[in-house]
This record gives structure tokens, C-alpha cells and sequence, in this order.
């Protein structure tokens, strides 16, 4: 079974890549059996905005796309949050997918200035009409504390046992669901 572990901010200068590495490390270092994780960073998708027409390069990038997610049993979505909401390059590349994720698991991972709670909202809204199954569990993390200089990724060791849960139930459901598929 493979878990895509998602980075939905393409901001320079973000703390995403040190949150998605935190969550990867976290996912690797559970040993799980049968289980793949994989790390996948959206600025690496140079995605146009849904409704506009493609280039070709463009074009080629949303079948990679398409493609990686479709690949995945279940997702880790990790967001920041801007303005209590999912970051717009997060939502646009949400909108190119629909069978790709039908009946799959997602847990979430947000970061802000509340915990990122409005973006994992935004989300749980947003991937419900994409037929994902939300799991309950979710890592919030302060961009107030969590972070030196609300640069510096330094999560408390409490965060720890939200997102063993959040796998343990994310887990559980991806493969309840890999029966339906």
C-alpha cells in the first residue's frame, strides 16, 4: 500500500518542506509493514489555473500529476494556512483531481497561526466532494510556538501522539477502502 504524504504550499520561503519532511521522517520511522510512503511536493507541479488553457508542457505536467495521486491508496495533506483558508495553488491543484482519489483516506497536517484548523476545514470540505474519507485525527502546529521566529520547525513532543493516530486510523481506512476500489 502506498500513503502520499502531500506539501500543498508552493510559497517561497515556506515552512512546508520542513513540516513534509517531519511528517515523512515520522511515517518512515513507524516501520510499518506493506507500507510505502512518499513524500510529494506541489511546487514541483507547475500546474496552470484550472479553466485556462494549457501549454503543452503544462499539459504534461497535469497527467504527472493526475497520475502520481491517482497512484496513491491514501494521503497525508499538509497546509499551511492563509487568510483561514487552503492556500489558492492547494485548491487549484485539488480541482484537476476526481476519479484519482475516489474512495481513498486522507489525515491532515496544518500549520498557522490557530493551528491551521480553517485550512483543514477548507479541506475536509473540499475533499468530501472528491470522495476522500477524512480521518478524524489531525496535527495542528503553531506557527507561534512550534516554530522559532515563525521560521524554524521546532514541533513540541506533544504533536507526536496526534499523528500516531492520525497513521493508525489513516492506515485502517486506506486499506478498508483499497476493498471498494
Amino acid at each position: 500500500m502506498k500513503i502520499g504524504i502531500i506539501i500543498g504550499s508552493i510559497r517561497a520561503g515556506r515552512n512546508g518542506e520542513a513540516v513534509g519532511k517531519w511528517v515523512h521522517d515520522y511515517a518512515l520511522n513507524r516501520k510499518d509493514e506493506g507500507i510505502e510512503y512518499e513524500l510529494v511536493d506541489l511546487k514541483d507541479y507547475d500546474l496552470p489555473l484550472l479553466g485556462n488553457e494549457p501549454s503543452e508542457i503544462q499539459g504534461k505536467t497535469i497527467k504527472l500529476w493526475s497520475e502520481k495521486m491517482e497512484s496513491f491508496d491514501g494521503y497525508v495533506m499538509i497546509t499551511p494556512e492563509y487568510n483561514r483558508g487552503v492556500p489558492g495553488a492547494f485548491k487549484n491543484a485539488l480541482d484537476y483531481l476526481q476519479p484519482e482519489v475516489h474512495n481513498k483516506a486522507v489525515g491532515y497536517v496544518a500549520y498557522g497561526g490557530l493551528g491551521g484548523l480553517s485550512a483543514i476545514q477548507n479541506l475536509r470540505l473540499i475533499n468530501a466532494e472528491q470522495e476522500l474519507a477524512s480521518v478524524r485525527t489531525m496535527v495542528t502546529f503553531s506557527i507561534m510556538t512550534d516554530f522559532e521566529n515563525m521560521s524554524v520547525f521546532k514541533p513540541a513532543d506533544y504533536h507526536l501522539a496526534n499523528a500516531n493516530q492520525m497513521f493508525e486510523q489513516l492506515i485502517s481506512w486506506s486499506k478498508a477502502l483499497k476493498t471498494v476500489r
